[in-house]
């Protein structure tokens, strides 16, 4: 299986900065570059980012880590994605969540009382549809529509990957989607992530590749930040931070040991603290480049 590490943005990437960064991912060879939904950051937007990035390289590929689609069209969604597949084929890596990780945020994803499970699975099965149907139509609970022909068609096909954690969250993976990208578990607790999907799938008749299934991980450069501490900590309170934030390089190749040990192939690997990005991307090549095969 290919395993494979890509870069994943944080809050505290400013656009003047991007093209330096995109720039240097793709002399490098790096795989990927990963865009987070963070709408009250200086962060660009994921579909921007992505769009910008794609125009500026030959062969990085780009996602979404992870964008929010309940409360988004996903006939609108849709034809984004197609757009961006069709500028840059084979280079176009989207990932979907059910929320917000930021409470103040979610407001803006606007979606009926109570419903937001709901409607997440209704545009995941639209999603799919306006992508590889010549002229799809949909009269659903939260979403009417006909002849919906978007174009052109991503080939092939684009996988829709899905972030969660949580049991009903696996269970639509393993339903609707083409892969998983976790975040804030343990090597134990990604293993029990894919088991649960994989079972989902072929609960659904149907089946995850075993390579399409990864995590999103952050390193620091030395001790864990208080601040990113206090935080994780408060989404994971049953837990010592350092277990979901390695505190350097040596720590982070033992936690990825754990993970492909547990069956996942896909990183996304971001820093944190107050590390120069030039810094973090140098030490990136040289630790995981040589860890790809």
């Amino acid at each position: 299986m290919k395993i494979r590490f890509g870069v994943g943005l944080g809050s505290d990437t400013s656009p003047d900065q991007l093209a330096g960064i995109i720039d240097r991912l793709e002399s490098s060879g790096v795989d990927s570059l990963w865009f987070s939904e963070l709408v009250y950051s200086p962060a660009v937007d994921p579909m921007v980012g992505m769009a910008y990035a794609l125009a500026r390289t030959r062969r990085l590929k780009v996602g979404t880590s992870v964008a929010v689609l309940p409360g988004r069209h996903p006939v609108l969604v849709a034809k984004q994605l197609a757009s961006l597949a069709a500028l840059a084929p084979k280079r176009v890596l989207p990932v979907f969540g059910l929320r917000s990780a930021i409470a103040a945020e979610r407001e803006v994803f606007v979606v009926p009382d109570g419903e937001r499970a709901a409607v997440f699975d209704e545009s995941l099965r639209i999603l799919r549809a306006a992508l590889v149907e010549d002229a799809a139509s949909y009269r659903g609970r939260f979403f009417t529509f006909t002849d919906a022909a978007v174009a052109p068609r991503p080939s092939p096909p684009l996988d829709i990957w899905l972030g969660g954690s949580s049991q009903a969250g696996f269970r639509r993976i393993g339903a609707l989607a083409d892969g998983w990208l976790g975040s804030f578990l343990t090597p134990a607790e990604a293993r029990q992530g894919r088991e649960a999907i994989e079972h989902a799938a072929a609960q659904a008749g149907r089946r995850i590749e075993a390579d399409h299934f990864g995590i999103s991980l952050a390193v620091a450069d030395g001790e864990l930040p208080a601040e990113l501490a206090a935080a994780v900590r408060r989404r994971r309170a049953d837990l010592d931070p350092e277990e979901l934030v390695a505190a350097g390089w040596d720590q982070l190749h033992r936690q990825l040991d754990g993970y492909l040990e547990a069956g996942l192939t896909k990183f996304v690997i971001r820093p944190v603290g107050a590390a120069a990005v030039d810094g973090f991307i140098d030490r990136f090549v040289a630790e995981l480049l040589p860890r790809q095969n």
